[in-house]
């Protein structure tokens, strides 16, 4: 038991660690200059991006110390975000029908990568982390499902990294690698709220992505061993059908509200 809350203190700790550090070290270089890492915020106010990329890459790296193949996901996530972030930045589209329409018209937007970079890396990992045909499915869903879930919630401040901390948390109380990803996750998300919640900072497409993505892949872990979800004993299964059923519904419906609110908007 003590060797477990140790690693899920050492998971939080680090990755809360190289958060702070990460964004540190942006905000000191700024590549490629401040205004590219400045963005207006729902109310006008101008915030940084550093903290997006730093929590990116310490949630990755966490989720790697754990299962390499969590952290390659978390990792393709949040670098989809980055690529929306930068070549998105001012696309007034939204939803992914407005999206597919314009790919169908050859045209590839932001949200495209994310869509489908985002669902491949995913599958991927939910291959690595299963065994079953079934099970490796339902992981790849999840996982995805949790990255485009807590981004559609991040349409205020601190929202995106609160959800985080309030849907990771409980993770913590499960053995094995599920609390340790969930820790890597929560411990991000804390070091970066309070500047978001300030108004100071954003983690935009890039951290919220690939949170959610490590949230998501805390589930698929914490739902029990491969041969306890193959057999059915501890609801391996039965729960990855149920987050994944939920978090297609909670994407769907996400997905919706913001297209009609870009319509509004029109």
């Amino acid at each position: 038991m003590i060797d477990r809350r140790a690693r899920r203190t050492v998971s939080f700790a680090l990755a809360s660690a190289v958060t702070r550090a990460g964004t540190a070290a942006l905000r000191a270089v700024a590549p490629g200059g401040r205004e590219r890492w400045e963005r207006k915020n729902y109310a006008g106010r101008t915030v940084e991006l550093y903290a997006g990329p730093a929590s990116a890459v310490a949630v990755a790296a966490g989720a790697a110390r754990v299962r390499p193949a969590a952290g390659l996901a978390v990792l393709v996530a949040g670098m989809c975000g980055a690529y929306d972030d930068v070549a998105g930045a001012g696309d007034p589209r939204r939803g992914f029908r407005a999206h597919l329409a314009a790919l169908r018209d050859g045209e590839v937007t932001g949200g495209a990568v994310k869509l489908f970079g985002i669902s491949a890396a995913g599958l991927a990992a939910g291959a690595l982390l299963k065994e079953r045909p079934l099970d490796k499915v339902l992981a790849g869903v999840v996982i995805a499902g949790a990255a485009h879930a807590v981004n559609l919630v991040d349409v205020r401040p601190g929202r995106a990294a609160g959800a985080v901390l309030a849907l990771g948390v409980p993770g913590l109380l499960r053995p094995g690698a599920g609390a340790e990803l969930a820790a890597a996750a929560t411990g991000a998300a804390a070091a970066v709220l309070p500047d978001d919640l300030g108004e100071r900072a954003m983690i935009g497409d890039t951290g919220a992505h690939a949170l959610g993505a490590a949230l998501g892949a805390a589930v698929v872990a914490g739902w029990g061993s491969n041969r306890s979800s193959e057999a059915g004993s501890g609801g391996g299964r039965a729960g990855l059908l149920a987050h994944a059923a939920a978090l297609v519904a909670a994407t769907v419906y996400g997905d919706k509200v913001s297209e009609m609110a870009a319509r509004s908007l029109v």
